[in-house]
């Protein structure tokens, strides 16, 4: 596609690219790495496009990506992917781009050069403007039904983190905040407190690894 150094407001049609409204798979993978500055997922053959992140949005993917890093340094249990590759559920039914998510080590097989075959261990959302009912309900069954046994929610707009788990009967549970934390129960010896994502600043990842036990 075309590029441009002009400013925003200074732009030409031959610069916007043209997005189709439906494609098979294989179409819309070749056509994704063709235009990797559009956001983009694929549902049943249809093209769904992302807007861009906000600024808090970028802000806690770039905490929560550093600090879950740092943890998975000190205890290796697996891969941390993100933010804009893509899982592919469904047996080819969708393309989904999580902001974050986790891989076990048992289960490393499956990550390909360019996407997961399956469902990852964690699947992490961070809920923008335009899609809060992308993350809650779509993606949120999508999730279930593959199987992804972790399913983390962030939201800045209501500064608010959810977390559900795989129950044995394959449905999504809520994990319960207990004394202010909630506990993985994929990631072992992880916790988040919902203070710690919204605080002016942030904690730093130092002493919050020296809290979850790792200095």
């Amino acid at each position: 596609m075309a590029t441009t150094n002009q400013h925003a407001g200074d732009w030409d049609a031959a610069d916007v690219p043209v997005v189709p409204t439906q494609m098979g798979e294989a179409q819309f993978e070749a056509w994704a790495f063709a235009n990797r500055d559009v956001r983009a997922e694929w549902v049943d053959g249809k093209v769904v496009i992302m807007s861009p992140v906000s600024r808090d949005h970028a802000a806690v993917s770039i905490w929560l990506t550093h600090l879950l890093s740092a943890f998975l340094e000190a205890r290796p249990l697996g891969e941390l992917l993100g933010p804009e590759f893509m899982i592919r559920l469904g047996d080819g039914k969708s393309r989904r781009v999580p902001d974050l998510l986790f891989v076990c080590d048992a289960r490393r097989r499956l990550v390909n050069e360019t996407f997961l075959d399956g469902a990852p261990d964690v699947a992490i959302e961070i809920v923008s403007r335009d899609s809060q009912s992308r993350d809650r309900r779509e993606k949120y069954l999508e999730y279930e039904a593959a199987g992804v046994r972790e399913y983390w929610i962030v939201d800045p707009l209501s500064q608010r983190f959810e977390a559900y788990r795989l129950s044995d009967g394959g449905k999504f549970a809520p994990i319960d905040e207990q004394d202010g934390k909630f506990h993985s129960t994929v990631l072992d010896g992880f916790y988040l407190r919902n203070d710690w994502l919204w605080a002016t600043p942030r904690p730093t990842v130092k002493n919050v690894l020296k809290e979850l036990g790792i200095d």
